[in-house]
């Protein structure tokens, strides 16, 4: 059964995903009003409540490629369209950049300086030694506007900024819209904005929700993305303002010392639901996860959906038998070899859920664009989430209830990167450093086949790949797997950029440096200059000598 869901927007009316060309998107849509009456179920009365609208969509306008900021800022030519960078079509010194993800508490709570002040000045001369480009830092929306709506605080940031600048560094800036805390090496709890969790209070199906009620507070739900329930404004209005506040307050260091936005798009900053959270136990690996559509804002658009394709009794709900969060696939109806994923009804179902998804990061990507451009030297980002486990089963259960509708007969990244790349961003990718053998492997863990899928379908998109560790790893093994899959390649398939999880006093023990120091040599100077890995470990030496005393004082203040 041929389906076509890309119409189909949630709670309110919003352009659809668009395509070149200027067309008409008709889809069908819930009014606010009718999305608000519906309770666990939407009542078949409601019906009349839902309508199919046309709009005109304009088509996102391409962005032409600009020098790779991060590394050679002086080079930026004159008469460079002024907007976010392209996605990594950039001419470089060096064969792949590397940047330090910074603590997640870098900053204070009350956003008015930074933690460990003396440790991260410290830090940074070390990674400036070490040959890094620069860091990544998390812009909490939970500090930076915990005051109020639109009262904004950015004096810590502003403080990192001046000393990256001071340090030679580059900067990163990730806007986080997303809770700090029950997520995989979170060590510390930034939650939302006090006044938006309030407001999710008093409408809890302003929070994702399972099929079992549990609220997730996380992240605000992409049902409600264009509901103005937070003192007026959307969501998506929250993170329009947020960005624009961020580029305002830190003007002075956009496009020569902050070179990236990555805007969040989900938990843990990832472009996905948060079907897996390990907060109170909820999930533990490789379990499947569960799907997060049981909010009224989510089940108002599931049954516009329906209707939409002539089958009403598909929009009651999510599938009944795809089991719970730390099941396996072949223990449920939905995700067994031959399950429902693969009939009518699960075709739709993940058709819609996954849509729902790519248009929510379109309408990020969309005020996103509407804040940075006009800014050179600033390309923006989209991470995506290294979901591996049961890669090799035919149904990818984890990866569908997360939100990416990628099977044994159908490709999920393909229209997240061409949604990025409509945009001109970069997609990022995570669980760049692992191997196959590594994982569990009865649990079909296939990292690597993974990371390959995705890197084609950034490349038949047109967009730079940019690459994270998943989890700290300081040994050559690790290492050597990221230049691999990074670095050591034909110079039109490299990642633009890879960023190394974490600083932290683990990175500064002394051969966990002298291995790191070893490893950005190798990344930056791939297709560079020929040289022996002998020879790199000899540099990497001279490196953690030079840097001995500054590394002994970043790890002791970073302990405290």
């Amino acid at each position: 059964m041929a389906l076509n869901l890309t119409h189909q927007t949630g709670a309110a009316a919003i352009a659809a995903t668009p395509a070149p060309g200027t067309r008409a998107s008709v889809f069908a849509a819930a009014s606010p009003a009718a999305a608000a009456a519906a309770g666990s179920a939407v009542a078949p009365a409601q019906a009349t409540s839902l309508r199919m609208q046309t709009q005109l969509v304009e088509p996102a306008q391409p962005q032409a490629p600009e020098m790779f900021q991060a590394m050679a800022p002086d080079q930026q030519q004159q008469g460079e369209a002024a907007h976010p960078d392209a996605g990594g079509e950039e001419a470089r010194k060096v064969g792949v950049p590397v940047f330090v993800m910074m603590p997640l508490d870098t900053v204070r709570k009350d956003g008015s300086a930074l933690n460990r002040r003396k440790a991260v000045q410290a830090s940074l001369a070390a990674l400036k030694s070490a040959g890094t480009a620069g860091i990544m830092v998390d812009v909490w929306w939970g500090i930076a506007e915990s005051e109020g709506p639109g009262q904004y605080n950015f004096a810590g940031y502003i403080e990192l900024m001046e000393m990256a600048k001071k340090a030679g560094l580059k900067v990163q800036a990730v806007m986080s819209f997303h809770q700090c805390g029950g997520n995989v090496g979170d060590s510390v709890n930034i939650p939302l904005p006090k006044w938006v969790t309030e407001e999710m209070d008093k409408d809890q199906d302003l929070a994702y929700t399972d099929r079992c009620g549990r609220r997730n507070y996380e992240y605000l739900s992409l049902g409600a993305d264009t509901i103005p329930a937070l003192k007026g404004r959307t969501p998506i209005q929250c993170y329009a303002d947020f960005m624009r506040a961020f580029r305002d307050h830190l003007a002075p260091y956009m496009g020569n010392t902050i070179c990236e936005i990555q805007v969040g798009m989900g938990p843990a900053g990832e472009l996905r639901y948060p079907s897996y959270p390990e907060s109170n136990g909820t999930w533990s690996f490789p379990g499947i996860g569960e799907f997060q559509c049981y909010d009224r804002y989510m089940r108002a658009s599931l049954k516009a959906a329906a209707e939409a394709v002539g089958r009403p009794e598909w929009g009651n709900a999510g599938p009944e038998d795809s089991g719970s969060y730390n099941q396996w696939p072949e223990d449920t109806g939905f995700f067994r070899r031959e399950g429902g994923w693969n009939t009518d009804y699960g075709q739709f179902f993940m058709s819609w859920y996954s849509q729902m998804l790519i248009e929510h990061g379109e309408r990020i990507l969309s005020a996103c664009s509407s804040v940075f451009t006009g800014t050179p030297g600033v390309k923006v980002s989209v991470k995506v989430a290294g979901i591996h486990w049961h890669y090799g089963t035919r149904s990818h259960a984890p990866e569908l209830t997360a939100g990416y509708y990628n099977t044994r007969n159908h490709d999920g990244y393909l229209p997240i990167a061409r949604m990025i790349g409509r945009h001109g961003a970069v997609l990022n990718f995570t669980c760049v450093e692992m191997r196959n053998h590594e994982q569990p492997q009865d649990a079909q863990c296939m990292p690597e086949a993974l990371v390959s899928q995705v890197a084609n379908a950034a490349k038949e998109a047109g967009v730079g790949l940019a690459g994270e560790n998943a989890l700290p790893r300081y040994d050559e093994t690790a290492h050597d797997q990221v230049l691999a899959t990074a670095a050591e390649k034909a110079e039109e398939d490299r990642m633009v950029a890879f960023t190394y999880l974490r600083m932290g006093p683990d990175l500064f023990q002394p051969d966990n440096w002298r291995r790191f120091a070893a490893f950005v040599k190798r990344m930056t100077e791939t297709g560079v200059r020929d040289v022996s890995r002998e020879q790199v470990e000899r540099e990497a030496q001279g490196v953690a000598h030079a840097t001995q005393g500054v590394i002994q004082e970043a790890a002791v203040a970073l302990c405290n």
